[in-house]
């Protein structure tokens, strides 16, 4: 910024959403920093603030991270995507079966695994765009439909283990001093920020999800960019299921239970709104951010562990930042209805 701009950049700068959530993430870690305690696998009782406490944050929070990152250009064409979480359980399901009982390489299973991911993905772009059905039926449908396959494929009681440790190293070990699949993460989230905030195909989405009508009308092919979104969701899906069963060591049919709920939070907790045509990349880094460390700062609290609620604690203040984020996404509208009105 240059040194003689006006007082009142400095204050629009700070007062930017992305400014106050970094402001409301550092004031939740200090907060359980403080307070939080937990027992480490030697039964000793260790800080939120370690930093292998930090590491575990990142290990868990990357699946979710990930969906979060491919719903960001969904959410912004105005549109949804309910079936991530199923789709990240049948992509576990399918590299597991691919591997294990078809007999191939990890490399060629990881493989065809991506390639299911954006085959399910364009199962919803088809339905979605040349159908013309809503986002919201067509993914909650696909929602059943994916973790009703999974199932159907494991007969509800079959999971994979026994992966070889090249590729457990993806999901529990370190590279360069952070967990691998941080990596990973890192990478995918660069790739989208370019993707959304410095090329005209992402720019674009803004355009589709503010007014349909009015993209079609500027010569934007809106079917064919949003059928695009929603593949590239799959495959990011289905990159999750590799992280996800990499990490426990294990695919099993309910991998990505209501995680679809989480990454849409964090993609609405960080400024993306419902009804498309606004958000940003950096907004929903600091939403999975802000997740991450309140579901795992909370395991850490005395009065939690009493109580030994962390997951309901979790899914319930998950459920109130979900609510605070689309009232806060509603009222603007609203009172510029009122003053219009006036």
């Amino acid at each position: 910024m240059p040194l003689n701009s006006h007082p009142r950049d400095w204050k629009s700068a700070f007062l930017r959403y992305e400014t106050l959530l970094f402001v409301v993430l550092v004031a939740e870690w200090l907060l359980f920093y403080h307070y939080g305690t937990s027992t480490n696998r030697r039964g000793l009782v260790v800080g939120f603030g370690t930093l292998d406490r930090q590491f575990d944050i990142l290990r868990h929070s990357c699946e979710i991270g990930l969906l979060a990152l491919a719903l960001t250009p969904v959410i912004l064409t105005a549109g949804i995507d309910l079936s991530v979480g199923s789709l990240l359980g049948l992509c576990a399901i399918l590299f597991g079966k691919l591997w294990h009982d078809a007999g191939l390489s990890i490399p060629l299973a990881a493989g065809l695994t991506l390639v299911c991911g954006a085959l399910a993905g364009g199962l919803n772009a088809g339905l979605i765009t040349q159908l013309r059905l809503p986002p919201l039926i067509v993914t909650l449908g696909t929602y059943s439909l994916f973790r009703g396959l999974a199932e159907a494929i494991t007969h509800g009681s079959v999971t994979y283990t026994d992966f070889p440790a090249s590729f457990l190293f993806l999901g529990q070990e370190r590279w360069s001093g952070l967990p691998t699949q941080a990596w990973v993460f890192l990478v995918v989230g660069l790739g989208m920020w370019l993707l959304v905030h410095r090329t005209t195909f992402g720019r674009s989405f803004r355009a589709i999800g503010f007014s349909p009508e009015g993209a079609r009308y500027a010569g934007l092919p809106v079917e064919r960019r949003v059928a695009l979104v929603y593949v590239l969701t799959g495959v990011i899906a289905a990159l999750a299921a590799l992280i996800y069963t990499a990490r426990l060591g294990q695919a099993k049919a309910d991998a990505g239970t209501g995680y679809e709920l989480f990454a849409i939070t964090a993609v609405v907790f960080g400024g993306t709104s419902i009804f498309g045509g606004r958000g940003s990349i950096t907004g929903t880094l600091l939403g999975v951010a802000a997740i991450a460390v309140l579901k795992s700062g909370l395991a850490t609290l005395p009065v939690v562990i009493r109580m030994n609620a962390a997951e309901e604690m979790s899914g319930l203040l998950t459920g109130a930042l979900l609510l605070l984020a689309l009232t806060g996404s509603v009222l603007p509208k609203l009172f510029s209805t009122l003053r219009t009105k006036r």
